[in-house]
């Protein structure tokens, strides 16, 4: 009697375990993005980029069936929000998105820096570099943020807030402000895009890490622990820094 209850209790243990793998393993995860060039962006109606194929990896290896949405960046944060996308990327790691998101492992390094017309002889060095400037900017954002610190610190500085990544550089190149402060990557990738010869990088502010961040509300730490283990071990066999590679793109370093 004793035996069976035994064999009962450990045959009910494992038909548990099969169900909370089976059930992890087929996991649907909805992850929201925008038009973010060159780390996110559509070709036809694939969204594509090496942010979603970093997160495409991760969740073959889970079993998940994750989705993709671009969107613009207002509406694709709202939805996070509410619960109808669990995740979204890439982004920088503040204390307000701390407060609602649980966040992934880095997934790359990249900068925050000045660009300027070709004949401003700026090489930027330090924020009193840019004393006086009309700077260029979009927000509101990380990046936004960023520079209203600069600002507070430097004073004399007009930040021109603009919707959207691209309207900042067409101003500049027409004489319009002074400065864009962009994600480095963005900045190079708008230029090309919008073939804007007159534009140059004029140097860094500082780094930053990019990351996917997940709804606190809306999903199961065991389930965005799960996900976060398959990255670091992706991380680790040099998976990830393959996919940032095709890009040319920077690894982040985790200890």
């Amino acid at each position: 009697m004793l035996r069976s209850l035994k064999l009962l209790i450990i045959n009910m243990f494992i038909l548990l375990v099969c169900f909370l793998a089976g059930t992890a393993s087929g996991q649907t995860l909805i992850f929201n993005t925008q038009d973010f060039s060159p780390f996110s962006y559509k070709i036809g109606i694939k969204v594509s980029g090496p942010c979603v194929e970093i997160v495409e990896r991760v969740c073959e290896k889970n079993g998940f069936e994750c989705t993709f949405k671009l969107l613009p960046w207002v509406r694709a944060q709202r939805e996070v929000k509410i619960g109808q996308a669990h995740a979204m990327f890439a982004i920088g790691r503040n204390k307000t998105r701390e407060d609602w998101l649980y966040f992934s492992p880095p997934i790359l390094r990249t900068e925050y820096g000045f660009f300027v017309r070709s004949e401003n002889p700026l090489q930027f060095s330090d924020i009193s570099d840019i004393k006086g400037y009309r700077v260029g900017v979009y927000g509101p954002s990380n990046t936004s943020r960023s520079l209203e610190k600069i600002k507070e610190k430097v004073g004399n500085l007009s930040i021109d807030l603009r919707p959207d990544d691209e309207s900042g550089f067409k101003k500049l190149s027409k004489g319009r402000v002074d400065a864009v402060f962009s994600n480095k990557d963005v900045g190079f990738a708008l230029i090309s895009k919008m073939k804007l010869e007159n534009i140059r990088y004029a140097g860094k502010h500082r780094e930053l890490n990019y990351y996917i961040g997940f709804s606190k509300e809306f999903n199961d730490k065991q389930v965005v622990d799960q996900f976060n283990i398959a990255f670091m071990e992706l991380y680790r066999d040099g998976t990830i820094k393959r996919i940032l590679g095709q890009y040319f793109m920077e690894l982040a370093q985790i200890e």
